[in-house]
């Protein structure tokens, strides 16, 4: 297998550093800007078919803190070097479960920490007339930057300490990824998904609340069958994520409004 060469990864790093979110979109959020990061590498490892096969895995749903996005590139491309075309599921895997966590700590340091902190000391240095206040946003930027480089070596580092420890068992790594992927994935519909049947109705003198039924038969039911009805449209032909925000809209529309509609109270 191909190594990845110095001068190649470091113009990864630089593409991540100011490039992940170039092309931000509603369908795969970071998805195409992870792409773009990372194909120097993918053009040094691939050729012809597998190049299109593997650049269009690395440019599917993707998104977390970009700093802490470093860490999984690094991974990411470790990986890579060292199981080829062999590490497409274990990177699917990979990125599904770590973008989750990662952009939990990396918008609590990086975001609220970070901004709250510096931007709050310049902004009262400048204030007093203290001109220092303007070079502190400078110097803290130099420091992200610095951070974000180390984080892909450091990525990169240990992807292939376990690579090399799994040797040949690839298997096994693709199915911790795939584990923790799922759990992820799963733990985030109902904290991201709210929604709730606001319906009451009244059977003789007692109470019967709609949700409270629902939640002794599945708490989160509502959210898991909202994803399970996204996931199946996107999987025909003639749907895509605009028209599937539109059919969701639709469906918010029709469900908050069962009141009026059934006439009740």
């Amino acid at each position: 297998m191909n190594k990845i060469s110095e001068k190649t990864l470091k113009k990864v790093i630089w593409r991540n550093m100011f490039a992940l979110q170039w092309s931000w979109n509603y369908e795969t959020m970071q998805g195409s800007g992870y792409g773009w990061v990372v194909l120097p590498v993918l053009r040094e490892l691939y050729k012809d078919d597998d190049l299109k096969k593997m650049l269009h895995t690395e440019s599917s749903y993707f998104n977390t803190t970009p700093v802490m996005s470093h860490l999984i590139v690094g991974a990411d491309l470790a990986l890579q070097e060292q199981f080829g075309m062999d590490s497409e599921e274990t990177i699917i895997g990979l990125k599904t479960g770590l973008m989750g966590p990662f952009a939990g700590i990396g918008d609590t340091i990086f975001l609220t920490i970070y901004r709250a902190v510096f931007f709050s000391i310049a902004a009262y240095l400048a204030l007093s007339g203290t001109a220092i206040g303007l070079l502190i946003p400078i110097i803290s930027g130099i420091g992200i930057i610095a951070i974000r480089y180390h984080f892909t070596m450091y990525g990169y580092k240990k992807g292939k300490e376990l690579a090399e420890s799994f040797g040949n068992s690839l298997s096994k790594i693709t199915e911790c990824a795939a584990a923790l992927g799922l759990t992820v994935v799963g733990g985030l519909i109902p904290s991201v998904i709210k929604w709730k049947f606001n319906l009451t109705f009244l059977i003789g003198e007692k109470e019967f609340i709609v949700q409270e039924y629902l939640d002794k038969i599945m708490p989160g039911l509502v959210p898991l069958l909202i994803v399970g009805l996204s996931y199946w449209l996107l999987g025909k032909k003639w749907m895509n994520s605009t028209k599937l925000i539109f059919v969701l809209l639709a469906l918010g529309l029709l469900l908050g409004n069962l009141k009026l509609l059934f006439g009740l109270e």
